[in-house]
């Protein structure tokens, strides 16, 4: 079955609610497309969110990534070399994740669709639905709190709070925020690098009986030496995001003592679906549990990575809420949101359908 046409192309998504994180304030989406199609008709999409941010990569270079190397590595070739056409990206476009991803996702799903089973079903599925997280951003106390009822009375029973600008304040909203929600939903803190280790401690004590589920990379990239000279009952509430990019970054996170006793995988950090499971095979051999994030994402990229981590058995946690606030996307189905759980569609492939443009 060969590929008989490839096409790729950018598109603003927008937001609905800006965002702010600890180091930046995001208020626009551009997400990369890619669409193969078979010689039978049949086709696969793949989405890729570049973020100049976390993985140095711009939406010029996925572009120009894509258009350099995206024909001479689809078209024409067998899609059951899709293996090796996944390894060949690599070598081709070693410094662009999202540019890999996109194709990843794009050959996962036409390959899947080929064989008329969903891409979870692939993989082995070992979960049915995971509630995901959804998250706020650093806001001051009112905002936070009209958002938190927002989400609750939406179903959401999982909350990510973005901290890392100021320790005490962010004490201050996460227990006003606990007060609000009460003990049922529970509440995990991305401090996007933003804390030094005695904040860590700070946060962590004055927060213990306000039950902090986990708190995502605390501090700077590469200060994960700085974890492993706390207790572990600290450093397995902690989970790697920015030190945690490819494969090799898993294997040397998993190192004794172990700084993370999670890791937050991002197919848009580590290049899609394949490299995600390799993060994840690492994970489940060193009794590490999992989270799957992203970044501001289509259905397309999300659904990809709630089919891998409903196929891992080290996942504990999703945190896919990337296409939630998209004013528009290119593509309806992937997956089923339900009392704050996500659901994969029981259709070929990804289970997305394209919309009309």
């Amino acid at each position: 079955m060969k590929i008989r046409s490839v096409k790729f192309w950018k598109e603003d998504l927008q937001l609905t609610r800006p965002y702010t994180i600890a180091y930046k304030t995001v208020s626009a989406v551009d997400n990369v497309f890619v669409l193969l199609e078979a010689e039978n008709g049949l086709y696969g999409i793949g989405a890729g969110s570049p973020a100049a941010f976390v993985t140095n990569e711009s939406m010029e270079d996925t572009l120009g990534a894509l258009g350099q190397h995206l024909e001479a590595l689809t078209l024409g070739r067998d899609l059951r070399q899709y293996q090796a056409i996944l390894r060949e990206s690599v070598a081709k476009m070693p410094d662009c994740p999202a540019a890999r991803a996109a194709l990843d996702i794009a050959l996962y799903d036409l390959f899947t669709k080929y064989l008329d089973i969903p891409l979870v079903d692939f993989f082995g599925r070992v979960h049915a639905g995971i509630p995901t997280s959804v998250t706020i951003g650093i806001n001051d106390l009112e905002t936070t709190l009209a958002q938190a009822d927002e989400y609750v009375a939406d179903g959401f029973r999982v909350i990510k709070l973005k901290t890392g600008n100021a320790v005490e304040k962010d004490i201050e909203i996460f227990r006003k925020l606990r007060e609000r929600v009460g003990p049922e939903v529970k509440i995990r803190v991305d401090a996007n690098q933003g804390y030094q280790q005695a904040d860590l401690v700070r946060f962590l004590e004055a927060c213990r009986d306000a039950e902090v589920e986990f708190v995502e990379q605390p501090l700077p990239r590469g200060a994960y030496a700085q974890l492993r000279d706390l207790p572990w009952e600290v450093r397995a509430l902690c989970a790697a995001d920015e030190d945690l990019q490819i494969p090799k970054d898993a294997v040397t996170l998993a190192a004794e003592p172990l700084p993370y006793g999670i890791y937050n995988i991002k197919l848009m950090k580590c290049g899609g679906v394949d490299a995600g499971k390799k993060i994840a095979d690492v994970a489940y051999d060193r009794q590490i549990d999992l989270m799957w994030g992203c970044m501001d994402e289509s259905i397309v990229s999300i659904t990809a990575a709630l089919h891998i981590a409903l196929a891992s058995p080290a996942t504990r946690y999703l945190d896919l809420d990337g296409s939630f606030d998209l004013a528009r996307d290119l593509v309806r189905g992937g997956f089923e949101l339900k009392d704050g759980c996500l659901w994969p569609l029981d259709k070929p492939g990804l289970g997305v359908e394209r919309l009309e443009q």
